[in-house]
């Protein structure tokens, strides 16, 4: 079976998903790409250029498998004649109608542009079967859009979400957790008496940086003390926040920037006590279950797709519900020395490691495709 995987912003979490998928599946998939960057532009120009390159390539597939970011009703179009016989499936990594922009885009100072949310809803329309990430972005998706849709002034087509909703279908992201596994270290509580805590995101707005830092504060207020490793992706310039902290943190901070190799970013996962997590979006969580996967102790805010992780019954002493609550929490959990125990999140996400997942993935596509094995 020939797949050919359509991916306008082949970089970061989307980049790694797709090499992932294209080495473990059984199927042979080609890749058809542009470079992960002017994503407002991708959204709206990649699906001609791609349109023209998938011609060019003249090869034939037995499915379509295209990303969030790809205009697929302009990409059918410009080939309907081409691919009208192929079935196509849309994968959500994410999606513009719930994705909360930055105060410092450009547009939002004249207000939200929702053109970006109805291209992911006619591409939804346009696809024969829909994938998301996680339950969670699944049913938030579907339940958001009839709102979304009320904004329109007449023939706004509310019975289309039970369309959608009728082909959907959770797909869970597949993720390398078992690469962690070669740079296992022990977490440093049997070490330290102060716990690290790890921030391993991007440092951008959706992450919620601001109310990171706002907890931490407090604590060095109520005088507990701590270390910080501060990971993950940043810009060229460090956004404020961040400058602020280093000043204000001062020695606590035991690392600051992006750690450019992948072992060194497994060794702090596992050095790591305490993973704190504010993000105001997640509709997978990557990160944070790379966080749970190497042994670190989470509090965590109780939405978004945290809950589908871990179980809220079982680990409510991980969960918050506002910033109060969560300094209360990890002044509880350092004061009694909770995190100095080993973690036993782990095995909750083990299942999303490839060797779990891939499976669901083949077997996906043979049934769409209508491919027997």
């Amino acid at each position: 079976m020939r797949i050919c995987l359509i991916e306008p912003f082949y970089t970061g979490s989307h980049k790694r998903w797709a090499d992932e998928l294209v080495t473990r599946s059984r199927h042979d998939i080609d890749i058809l790409s542009l470079p992960g960057r002017h994503w407002k532009w991708r959204m709206h120009g990649a699906a001609i250029t791609l349109a023209d390159e998938f011609a060019s390539r003249n090869q034939s597939y037995d499915l379509i498998l295209a990303s969030d970011m790809l205009d697929l009703t302009v990409f059918l179009s410009l080939l309907r004649r081409e691919i009208s016989h192929i079935p196509v499936a849309f994968y959500f990594h994410e999606n513009q109608l719930l994705y909360p922009w930055s105060p410092r885009d450009a547009d939002t100072k004249k207000g939200r542009d929702f053109h970006y949310a109805f291209i992911n809803y006619t591409s939804a329309l346009a696809a024969d079967k829909l994938f998301f990430n996680s339950d969670y972005h699944r049913t938030a998706f579907l339940a958001a859009l009839p709102e979304f849709l009320d904004r329109y002034p007449d023939f706004n087509n509310k019975e289309t979400v039970l369309q959608l909703e009728s082909k959907s279908q959770t797909l869970w992201l597949g993720m390398d957790l078992k690469a962690f596994d070669a740079h296992r270290l022990p977490n440093r509580g049997a070490q330290s008496d102060r716990p690290l805590i790890v921030w391993n995101h991007r440092w951008e707005y959706d992450k919620n940086p601001i109310g990171f830092f706002r907890i931490l504060y407090q604590l060095v207020d109520r005088g507990i003390e701590f270390d910080l490793a501060l990971l993950g992706e940043s810009f060229e310039e460090a956004p404020p926040y961040f400058v602020e902290a280093k000043e204000r943190l001062g020695s606590r901070i035991v690392h600051y920037g992006i750690a450019k190799a992948f072992s060194d970013y497994a060794n702090w996962l596992w050095q790591a006590d305490i993973a704190l997590v504010t993000s105001n979006q997640d509709f997978f969580g990557g990160s944070v279950v790379e966080a749970i996967y190497c042994g670190c102790h989470l509090i965590i805010p109780n939405r978004l797709a945290y809950p589908d992780h871990i179980d809220t019954d079982q680990n409510q002493s991980n969960f918050y519900e506002s910033e109060t609550d969560a300094v209360d929490l990890l002044e509880k959990w350092i004061k009694s020395k909770a995190w100095k125990k080993p973690s036993t999140l782990s095995k909750s996400v083990r299942r999303y490691d490839w060797s779990n997942q891939i499976e669901h993935y083949d077997e996906e596509f043979e049934t769409l495709a209508g491919i027997s094995k």
